[in-house]
This record gives structure tokens, sequence and C-alpha cells, in this order.
């Protein structure tokens, strides 16, 4: 008798789990379902008013003066980024603000930038 390695035993049946589902989906399939929940993870862009304008540039001027660490949360690629450093300049002609962390000195458009927090 040859015995299944894939059969598991739930109650009184032998089941075969995902595996019996394996030979009905076309690789056209696979490949639909995977792209869907690529899709699911997607974040939608926060839509920030003038007051939240407002309040993150007064956040990223205090926080130039001060020379103190921040927490930025910007959104790229349909997905929110996190950094943390210490704000070097904001440089109004490229419209970018320019930080360092650890691994060396970034720059972060500014019209990415959904947030921006004080950690000293």
């Amino acid at each position: 008798m040859k015995v299944n390695k894939h059969l598991k035993q739930v109650g009184n049946i032998k089941d075969r789990g995902v595996i019996k589902w394996q030979g009905m989906m076309l690789t056209e399939h696979v490949d639909l379902i995977r792209a869907w929940y690529e899709e699911d993870k997607q974040e939608a862009k926060p839509d920030l008013d003038e007051y939240d304008l407002q309040l993150l540039q007064e956040e990223l001027i205090l926080a130039a003066q001060r020379m103190c660490q921040v927490k930025m949360k910007s959104w790229k690629d349909k997905k929110f980024h996190y950094h943390i450093g210490i704000i070097q300049k904001l440089d109004g002609h490229t419209r970018s603000i320019v930080y360092k962390d650890p691994m060396g000195v970034h720059r972060l458009p500014m019209n990415e930038l959904i947030g921006v927090w004080m950690i000293d």
C-alpha cells in the first residue's frame, strides 16, 4: 500500500488540503491571484488639506531650526515609507528635504511627505 505524505487526518476524514485544488489552477489564474494580493497591499495616498500642509510646514521649520531628530512619513510607489534623521536643509529650489541619518545624507521630495514628528 502506497502512503501519501500529503494526507491530513481531520477527525475521521483524510484530507489533502490545498493540494487537491492545484490541478485546477492555470498559471494565468495563479498570476492573477498574486497580482490581486499585491494590489490589496497597496495603500491610497492621504489627501492633505491646507491646514495639514500648514502644520507640516511649521513642524519642518521648527525641526530644522532646532536640529533635532525627526521621524518623517512619506508616500511613494503606493506604499508608506518612514525616515528617521536630522534635517540638514530645506531646499526650496528642488523642493526637497535634506536629512542625515547613520547611513549618510538623503533627499526626500516635499511632495511625497505626509507627516513629521520630532523625536527629541
